[in-house]
């Protein structure tokens, strides 16, 4: 089973711990600490939308983008309840060109993270330098490899393996290591990386 049809079945099965049908407390405090400002926006990976919404709800021009279908569609479903203009696309951000690119600010939560090739990664790294503007920020949130090991939970990186594959498009403004938003009892330590294109 590829990756994308084991991301398909999750959602129409439901087994999706990483959506929290609520927007990432991590975004937020980025958003709001760093003072970054309203501009065109990309979620990578977006799932359902949360973090989409909340973007376009703060005054973001957002486009969001998965590999999987159904998740897209659900994230349509949302926005139109909210009655926000967002543009949702399916998208294999490894192997697909945007039409559109210049954006303000990029936000994975777990998409880039979940690429266990260090190529794919890289590519992964340089599609998002392609598709911002100089000076553009792209935030991401990954599973952090010094967390204890668990049997189940989100893919882990070290810190190492981050700043292998974004360079030399990007340098670092901010990386920490922090907790995922869960609704898990016991939330999965994460990499909360921010990065500016070079």
């Amino acid at each position: 089973m590829s990756k994308k049809e084991m991301f398909e079945e999750r959602y129409k099965t439901g087994v999706t711990p990483w959506e929290l049908d609520r927007p990432d407390a991590n975004l937020i405090q980025i958003v709001q600490k760093e003072n970054i400002n309203y501009c065109k926006a990309l979620d990578i990976g977006c799932g359902t939308g949360n973090n989409a919404i909340w973007l376009s709800q703060n005054g973001f021009d957002v486009t969001g983008i998965d590999f999987s279908p159904l998740a897209i569609d659900k994230a349509k479903e949302k926005s139109q309840k909210e009655k926000i203009k967002i543009t949702f696309s399916v998208v294999d951000f490894l192997k697909d060109k945007l039409d559109e690119s210049d954006f303000g600010f990029i936000f994975d939560r777990g998409c880039f993270h979940s690429f266990e090739s260090k190529d794919d990664r890289n590519t992964f790294a340089k599609n998002a330098c392609e598709h911002l503007k100089k000076g553009g920020l792209w935030y991401s949130l990954l599973g952090n490899a010094d967390d204890e090991p668990r049997e189940d939970g989100p893919p882990t990186r070290s810190a190492m393996d981050i700043v292998e594959a974004i360079e030399p498009y990007f340098e670092i403004v901010s990386l920490m290591s922090g907790m995922f938003d869960s609704t898990r009892e016991k939330p999965a330590r994460c990499w909360k990386c921010l990065m500016k294109r070079r």
